[in-house]
């Protein structure tokens, strides 16, 4: 849910917040956390990454994306909030005393048992299995694209893809992005959509906040000399004086496709992603 405040001051006029009042308020586990080395986009000192550094301290919690333990009921302790990521997260404990935390589904409530499973179980919010036991038509998050490598799609707060139809070796699913895309029954899926989904409404409100995130301010290349950039010079706001958008480095920019026309997996996309027009 969004917190809006009065509008004491300029900056907080119109700024909001996820309201985490109903999150745990208990500090990460000493054995699932582990802190973070600020490295401010740099690379043997040389800047490699723009536009990073001044993060707030924070612990990394070692969220489980694999979940491979199987058959093992584990209860809900609390639903946490994770300032590496926009989703919530769930701490769990395991039957056999093992601890763990997991991306937390939306429906997910503190109490609650999930489970881990090779074998077709109930499709429940929160449980994990193979693709080919899941029905058609179910929401899924945190999908592998290799078999036993863990999740790696559609793990962003409110994020989740539909299984849509299962085949004798793939299954296609259609991800967030309307991009529909063929992979093997044997990789594992969680049951659900990711929490948190109100975090695409928040507004900052200033730059601070964003700096607490470690996002320094990037500069428009109309707004640069021209020897800083190839859109530079021009007084008065004229056109950048390309007959295409460039990087700094001259390459293009702004809608061109990046992806090798040869990689191996494109055999597997059914269905290219929509691209959204950029506002002028």
């Amino acid at each position: 849910m969004l917190k809006k405040y009065k509008p004491t001051t300029p900056s907080r006029r119109k700024a909001s917040v996820i309201d985490t009042r109903g999150l745990g308020k208990d500090r990460p586990l000493k054995s699932l956390r582990k802190t973070k080395k600020a490295k401010a986009g740099r690379s043997k000192g040389q800047i490699s990454v723009r536009h990073q550094g001044g993060a707030h301290k924070r612990f990394i919690r070692q969220v489980d994306f694999k979940r491979n333990i199987y058959e093992v009921p584990a209860t809900v302790k609390s639903i946490d909030y994770d300032p590496n990521r926009t989703a919530n997260i769930a701490l769990i404990f395991y039957k056999d005393g093992r601890k763990s935390y997991i991306l937390a589904p939306k429906e997910l409530k503190v109490g609650d048992i999930v489970i881990s499973s090779k074998e077709g179980i109930d499709p429940k919010h929160g449980n994990r299995m193979p693709l080919e036991h899941i029905p058609t038509g179910t929401q899924i998050y945190n999908i592998e694209l290799i078999p036993n490598q863990g999740g790696k799609l559609v793990r962003s707060a409110g994020a989740a893809a539909i299984l849509m139809s299962k085949g004798e070796k793939y299954a296609q699913i259609k991800f967030p992005s309307s991009e529909i895309r063929q992979i093997l029954l044997s990789c594992m899926a969680s049951i659900g959509q990711i929490s948190n989904p109100e975090w695409r409404f928040v507004n900052w409100g200033k730059a601070g906040r964003k700096r607490h995130k470690g996002i320094r301010p990037s500069v428009r290349g109309k707004a640069m000399a021209p020897v800083a950039h190839p859109h530079g010079g021009r007084e008065g706001g004229g056109h950048i004086g390309r007959v295409h958008p460039m990087t700094p480095w001259g390459k293009p920019a702004h809608g061109v496709k990046t992806r090798n026309k040869k990689k191996s997996s494109n055999k597997f996309i059914i269905k290219r992603r929509i691209k959204k027009k950029r506002k002028k």
